[in-house]
């Protein structure tokens, strides 16, 4: 398929990691992911039988969608929405992909220390935010890459990462000084849409919130 049907519901959903761990749930909800199972090289999937459109893209990117209306729904981590400033409307909590924000750093930094200190990132508002918060006055760097080697190399003195069990962070020879916000994988909707297909969203909603009690509950035993 090339083109985009006007009449499906429309889910851009973050590509990779986050696609891994939702496709279960949404077919434990009912939802038929063969195409994305099967997706080799294509980024747009229209199911023949459900009324859902799925969108393969970046996390930043899937908040373009929603916020151009490119997309009706959008499922990517919290902290993407948190550091785009995304103002779509957010309906649930998928509960996966659940990991922190830490503050991190070599054993001899001393986050008390009055100095104006250098911090490496790939998140620079959730960094700004969280020193504004203790009232620090901070240089942010941005890094893409491996930001575990900004305080290693002299880079920066500490840096504000994701972590899900802290192994990285200590097979690098860091510390954790400090923990921020949590982040999970959340599902949020363009207003727009919510206003010309809230029976249909609310639907979607429903089937994945007795899905993530089902995944609970199995947990539990």
């Amino acid at each position: 398929m090339t083109g985009v049907n006007k009449n499906r519901i429309k889910i851009a959903l973050t590509k990779g990691r986050v696609e891994k761990q939702v496709v279960p749930l949404l077919e434990k909800a009912g939802i038929n992911c063969d195409q994305i199972r099967q997706k080799k090289r294509r980024l747009i999937f229209d199911s023949p039988v459900q009324p859902y459109e799925f969108i393969l893209a970046k996390g930043p990117d899937v908040t373009t969608f929603l916020e151009r209306g490119a997309a009706d729904i959008g499922i990517v981590g919290s902290d993407i929405l948190v550091e785009h400033r995304s103002n779509q409307y957010e309906l649930l909590d998928l509960k996966t992909g659940e990991c922190q924000f830490v503050l991190a750093s070599t054993n001899d930094f001393d986050p008390n220390e009055p100095k104006r200190k250098i911090i490496g990132t790939k998140y620079p508002n959730i960094t700004k935010k969280y020193f504004d918060r203790l009232g620090q006055d901070v240089e942010i760097i941005k890094i893409e890459g491996s930001v575990e080697l900004a305080p290693l190399t002299g880079l920066a003195d500490a840096i504000v990462d994701i972590t899900e069990t802290g192994t990285t962070i200590k097979e690098n020879n860091l510390k954790i000084y400090d923990y921020l916000d949590k982040v999970s994988t959340r599902l949020v909707v363009n207003r727009m849409s919510l206003k010309q297909h809230s029976k249909e969203i609310y639907v979607l909603v429903d089937k994945l919130e007795g899905a993530i009690k089902d995944e609970n509950l199995s947990k539990e035993y």
